[in-house]
């Protein structure tokens, strides 16, 4: 009979002493994870919540922040254009926002690998690392005869995009592993949820920033003139707008790399059926890992080795699974249908400013009141739009289901974005109409 452990009470239920007396593998992985699936929402499934969403929190920090930075980069190193004085280069201004994208497919292929290769728990916090470094070091960029600040962003971005790619699959994949069935849908939909709150920090801190520097911004009337204390001013926002990025990820690194690897990774890939059971009674607990006596470890991996029937994960075993197409059709349709949205998502969300300076809201007599404008518009549509859309999913994604909610946001999407298309010239002569169908796209971007 295999070994039972201390531990457990009414409010942290000991899980492995449930099935220490089972001796086929096979009913112990069953019944083990049968109980994950089943458990009552508790604070664990909170906690596992708030530390995969405080990454997602601080990924959408440092990409929609540079929505806002770009306008002020622009105010900083290109005062002395010939054209345009004050106005950051159109592919300057491009390159900067897409960087991170480049670098973020890389971390997602790179840290989704590793994940399977060498588990979750090994990787899970390295990313946050290289992330809160890149950011720390872009908001320490500057330029130099040798090298453009531009250069210097993009290269730093790219690397903070690998940092983010990788957070995206393991903060995705911990959840719904730890996540409970009748909630998972919600779970899920609270550390994604954690990228609204994100850019309304991003637009908070702007505004704050921009108060903070009123009386410098105020001695200019516009980008062009914005020179001597405006201009220093204006390098300090920016540097602060970025580095802040990095506060929220500190906070939660040190949850990060005290997680315990999830029971699911460690029965099917590692097979490692004592440790598992270990890590689920440390998950429930709130410790970092399990800690099975080696001697039983070792003796129960040697047993099992032949008996459990699960097959081996290898890549082969991957390809074999999804060249069936009842499942190929389930991966091409979900990664497909999440690209066409990142096309619009991403390119909107990253162009929020360029977009209230077409409706003229971030316009203003000085330039304390162009950027405070461009914070409280950007703030606007958080609020009013994306926020929302994030909540009303979580509350609604396990009761109307994940296809009904995904047709309909690609439903409405296409009607607004045709409405807008079409009468986009219309539109702007009512600012307000225009606001108002932008509002909503968020609001569907996340519903």
């Amino acid at each position: 009979m295999a070994r039972t452990t201390a531990g457990g009470n009414a409010a942290f239920h000991n899980f492995h002493n449930d099935y220490a007396h089972i001796e086929d593998p096979n009913e112990r992985r069953r019944l083990a994870l049968a109980e994950i699936d089943k458990a009552p929402f508790g604070w664990y499934h909170v906690r596992a919540v708030v530390v995969a969403g405080i990454g997602f929190f601080t990924d959408a920090y440092d990409i929609f922040a540079i929505n806002l930075v770009t306008s002020m980069l622009g105010v900083v190193y290109w005062q002395t254009a010939k054209s345009k004085p004050g106005t950051i280069p159109t592919d300057s201004d491009t390159a900067i926002k897409v960087a991170t994208s480049g670098g973020t497919v890389l971390g997602q292929v790179g840290f989704g690998i590793l994940a399977d290769v060498v588990g979750r728990k090994r990787m899970y916090g390295l990313e946050l690392i290289l992330i809160i470094f890149a950011t720390l070091a872009q908001s320490l960029s500057a330029a130099s005869p040798a090298m453009s600040v531009v250069g210097l962003i993009i290269f730093w971005r790219v690397l903070m995009g690998v940092g983010i790619g990788g957070d995206y699959p393991l903060s995705s994949i911990i959840t719904s592993e730890f996540a409970t069935t009748k909630w998972r849908g919600a779970m899920m939909g609270a550390v994604f949820a954690m990228q609204g709150i994100g850019q309304l920090a991003a637009a908070l801190i702007a505004l704050i920033v921009t108060s903070g520097f009123k009386e410098s911004l105020l001695t200019a009337k516009g980008a062009s003139s914005c020179d001597g204390v405006c201009r220093l001013a204006v390098d300090k926002m920016w540097r602060v707008i970025i580095g802040f990025g990095a506060v929220p990820g500190c906070i939660a690194l040190y949850y990060r790399l005290t997680i315990p690897e999830t029971p699911r990774y460690t029965f099917d890939v590692a097979r490692d059926v004592e440790k598992a059971g270990e890590d689920t009674k440390a998950y429930i607990q709130g410790k970092a890992e399990g800690r099975p006596d080696e001697v039983r470890r070792v003796t129960v991996i040697a047993d099992t080795e032949g008996r459990l029937e699960i097959p081996k994960a290898s890549f082969g075993d991957f390809v074999r699974h999804y060249r069936q197409w009842k499942f190929g059709k389930v991966l091409l349709g979900t990664a497909g249908s999440w690209f066409f949205l990142d096309v619009a998502f991403y390119g909107l969300g990253l162009n929020n400013s360029i977009i209230l300076g077409a409706i003229g809201y971030s316009k203003g007599d000085t330039m304390y009141e162009i950027f405070r404008r461009n914070a409280v518009g950007n703030l606007i549509l958080v609020c009013a739009g994306a926020i929302p859309g994030y909540w009303v999913t979580v509350f609604t994604v396990d009761t109307l289901g994940r296809k009904t909610i995904q047709i309909m946001g690609f439903v409405m999407l296409t009607i607004l974005f045709v409405i807008i298309g079409f009468a986009y010239h219309v539109l702007l002569k009512h600012n307000g109409a225009l606001l108002a169908l932008y509002v909503l796209a968020q609001f569907f971007f996340n519903f």
